[in-house]
């Protein structure tokens, strides 16, 4: 079974071209799932992110406050960093269980963050990377996600570059149109990369 890596920066369009795989048939194991899996209400990691940041990091239900960890952590690199030691290891843990139920020829792993490093930790074949200029990007957060510009120019200014995706991957899907031209271009790659799938 192949094992493929989907990564993108925010606005990218990387969930689309993940839920367009899925359309097509293929299983898709997301980081972001696995971010909700390992914090859920009782959760060993939710419990360390509250002895870490408060008991804001739990909304009134009990459930992990994604918005008030994502603002703290956000442009304060001990907070991230503090973070990361907490959820990256069960995250993990999680997505390699997920990985080991999967069947059939081709699994991918949606993983926002992506570094060199995961390729081993997953048994990596192959890494994509959906890409978008910055400005198209801060468009779709704009209009998307109804952020302010401030914010979207603020939130891709921490991540990787393009150029520095592009190296650490082995096949770019640009993504600067509609999303039809996406879909088109994430299928050419799979015929390309894994015939019929």
């Amino acid at each position: 079974m192949m094992r493929i890596a989907i990564t993108g920066g925010i606005g990218s369009g990387k969930t689309t071209a993940t839920n367009h795989l899925q359309s097509l048939g293929f299983e898709v194991v997301d980081a972001d799932e696995a971010l909700t899996h390992v914090t859920c209400p009782g959760a060993p990691t939710l419990q360390a992110i509250v002895e870490a940041f408060g008991s804001g990091a739990v909304n009134d239900d009990g459930s992990y406050n994604r918005k008030f960890i994502s603002d703290l952590a956000f442009g304060n690199p001990v907070a991230l960093q503090r973070l990361n030691a907490i959820t990256h290891g069960p995250i993990a843990d999680w997505i390699n269980q997920e990985l080991t139920k999967a069947t059939g020829k081709v699994v991918f792993v949606a993983i926002p963050l992506f570094r060199e490093e995961h390729r081993g930790k997953f048994a990596l074949d192959e890494a994509w990377a959906i890409l978008a200029p910055s400005d198209v990007a801060i468009q779709r957060l704009i209009s998307d996600r109804s952020m302010n510009e401030n914010d979207a120019r603020a939130r891709l200014a921490v991540q990787m570059t393009n150029e520095e995706r592009a190296q650490l991957c082995d096949i770019t899907i640009e993504n600067t149109g509609s999303i039809e031209t996406l879909y088109a271009r994430v299928e050419a790659v799979v015929r390309e990369r894994l015939g019929d799938g």
